[in-house]
C-alpha cells in the first residue's frame, strides 16, 4: 500500500475520532428506501436500527397486557378521518425489525396517544382512544387484532381551532392512566384552540382527570398550551405525573421557553400553569403584556381578515404559510366558528389571564423556544447506561431556520439541565436548514433500550446498548 491512501485513510481516522471526542456522539447511517437515508448521532455506547417504516405520520406508543406495541398513525397534517391504531407484532432480536404490523382500528379522527387499564375487579381490559372531538375505549382481550365490541365514548371535547399556520390547531389530545392512592385515574391533556387568547371553554389548555369509566370528571390542571405527552413516573415523588408543554409563537424566535413540568395534580382549585399570559424566559415566569385578543372580533373577522404579502420567513415544515410572519400568530380562538354554550361547562369555567405570574409553578426544566417537546420517557435507576435519566423528543421549530429541537434530549432530576443526545434530525447546507425527520414518541423497550418514532419519515427506530456493552 502506497503513502498516499495511507494518509488519506488515517486522516479520515484522525477526522472521525475528532468527531466523536467533540460531540460525544458517534454518527449511523441508516436506510430506509431505496436510494433514501438518514444519519443519526447519538452516544457511542448505544446503537440505532429502523424497525419498522412505511407508517403515515406515526406518533406515540403504548404496550397492551399482553406485552403487545400499539402505535398511533395520524396519516397527514390534516384534520382528517384517516387515522390509525397499528399493532407491532413479531418482533425479532437478530433484526431488530417487528415482522408484523396489523391495523388494530382504522379512520379515526387524529389519534394521537393510547393507553390500557385493566380492571381489578372484572380482569377486563380496556385501550382508550383521545380523538379530537372525544374519549372512547374498547373492551380488549388477548390477542385481539380488531376491537370485539363498540366503543364506549367517556367524554366529549371541544374539536374545532384556527389553522395551524396561526398557531392553534391543537386536535391532538393525549391520555394516560395513573394511580391516585388506591384508585385509577384517566388523566386527559387538551391543547388550547389558538396561539395566544382568552378560551371561553373550560377544557381547552386543560387537563382532566377520571374515574377509568367516565365518571366524576375533574380539572386538574389549566393554562398548558398544549401538553403534547403526559404519563406518570413511579420511582419518583411516589408517582409523579409529568407533561411536556409548548409555549406561544408570537414573541419572536428566541422566547418563550418550551417547558416540561411536574404536574401537582392533588392540588385544590387545579393549578394554572400560566398561558396564556404567562411564559418562561431563563427558566422563570414572566407576564407577557401583549394585549389579548378579542374575541368577539377574532370570530368576526377571522374568515374574512386579508392576508399580508408573503414573507420568505414564512417558510415552514408545513409548507408555505404566506403572510404569517407580517400578520403575527396573535388570532384568537374560533376560526369563524360561533361562540355557543360550553358542553363541559359543569366543570366550571376557563380561567381569567392571570395578571400576576408570582403563582405559576415552577417548571421543572425548559428548552429552547419553538422546540415543541413531544414524547418522552424516564429510565429506571437498574439501567446500566441510561438509569436515573429522562429522555425527551424535541420535534423542531415549524420554521426550520429557527433551528430549535429536531433531536432528542437527556436529563436527570438532580441536574435538569437538557443536553443533546440523538441529533441529525436536521443540518444546515449551504446555509439552509433541511429536515431529515422529526421524533415524536418515545418508549422504553427493555434494558436501556427504547423505540422512537419519526411522524416525518414514518419511521420506528430501535435504541439498544452497541455489541461493545
Amino acid at each position: 500500500m502506497s503513502w498516499v491512501p495511507i494518509r488519506v485513510f488515517l486522516s479520515w481516522i484522525l477526522a472521525a475520532a475528532a468527531t466523536l471526542s467533540s460531540t460525544g456522539q458517534k454518527p449511523h447511517t441508516l436506510n430506509y428506501a431505496p436510494g433514501k437515508s438518514i444519519t443519526l448521532a447519538l452516544p457511542p455506547t448505544l446503537d440505532i436500527n429502523i424497525a419498522a417504516t412505511g407508517l403515515k405520520r406515526v406518533r406515540f406508543f403504548a404496550q397492551s397486557p399482553d406485552r403487545r406495541i400499539f402505535v398511533t398513525g395520524m396519516y397527514n397534517l390534516a384534520d382528517n378521518a384517516r387515522g390509525t391504531v397499528f399493532i407491532l407484532d413479531g418482533w425479532d432480536e437478530k433484526s431488530h425489525t417487528f415482522r408484523k404490523i396489523t391495523r388494530y382500528l382504522d379512520h379515526l379522527r387524529n389519534p394521537n396517544k393510547v393507553a390500557f387499564w385493566t380492571d381489578p375487579a372484572t380482569q377486563q381490559s380496556w385501550l382508550y382512544i383521545p380523538l379530537t372531538d372525544r374519549l372512547v375505549r374498547y373492551r380488549y382481550n388477548a390477542g385481539d387484532n380488531a376491537p370485539s365490541s363498540p366503543p364506549e365514548t367517556l367524554i366529549k371535547f371541544p374539536d374545532y381551532g384556527l389553522s395551524y399556520k396561526y398557531g392553534g390547531w391543537h386536535l391532538t389530545r393525549t391520555v394516560a392512566l395513573v394511580k391516585v392512592g388506591n384508585a385509577t385515574r384517566i388523566f386527559v391533556s387538551v391543547g388550547s384552540s389558538c396561539n395566544y387568547c382568552q378560551e371561553d371553554e373550560v377544557l381547552r389548555a386543560s387537563v382532566l382527570s377520571m374515574d377509568p369509566d367516565g365518571k366524576h370528571p375533574l380539572m386538574s390542571a389549566q393554562g398548558l398550551r398544549n401538553a403534547v405527552d403526559i404519563h406518570s413516573v413511579s420511582e419518583l415523588d411516589g408517582g409523579a405525573l409529568f407533561a411536556t408543554n409548548m409555549g406561544d409563537d408570537h414573541l419572536g424566535d428566541r422566547l418563550p421557553e418550551d417547558t416540561f413540568f411536574e404536574l401537582k395534580t392533588a392540588v385544590k382549585p387545579p393549578p394554572n400553569y400560566g398561558w396564556p399570559t404567562c411564559y418562561f424566559a431563563s427558566g422563570k415566569p414572566v407576564l407577557d403584556r401583549t394585549p389579548l385578543p378579542t374575541l368577539g372580533n377574532a370570530r368576526a373577522n377571522a374568515l374574512t381578515a386579508p392576508v399580508p404579502p408573503s414573507h420568505s420567513s414564512d417558510q415552514s415544515v408545513y409548507g408555505k404559510q404566506a403572510g404569517v410572519a407580517a400578520s403575527g400568530t396573535n388570532l384568537s380562538a374560533g376560526g369563524g366558528h360561533a361562540r355557543g354554550t360550553d358542553p363541559n361547562g359543569d366543570l366550571g369555567q376557563a380561567p381569567k389571564p392571570l395578571k400576576s405570574c408570582e403563582q405559576v409553578p415552577a417548571a421543572y426544566t425548559t428548552f429552547a423556544a419553538h422546540s415543541s417537546p413531544l414524547g418522552f420517557e424516564y429510565f429506571p435507576s437498574d439501567d446500566a447506561i441510561l438509569r436515573g435519566s429522562f429522555l425527551v423528543s424535541l420535534h423542531g421549530a415549524s420554521r426550520p431556520d429557527i433551528g430549535s429541537g429536531y433531536r432528542v434530549v437527556q436529563f436527570t432530576p438532580s441536574d435538569r439541565k437538557p443536553h443533546d443526545f440523538i441529533t441529525g434530525f436536521l443540518t444546515h447546507e449551504n446555509g439552509k436548514a433541511v429536515v431529515h425527520g422529526r421524533p415524536c414518541g418515545i418508549l422504553r423497550f427493555g434494558k436501556d433500550s427504547f423505540l422512537l418514532s419519526d411522524d416525518y419519515l414514518g419511521i420506528i427506530y430501535y435504541i439498544h446498548p452497541s455489541a461493545q456493552n
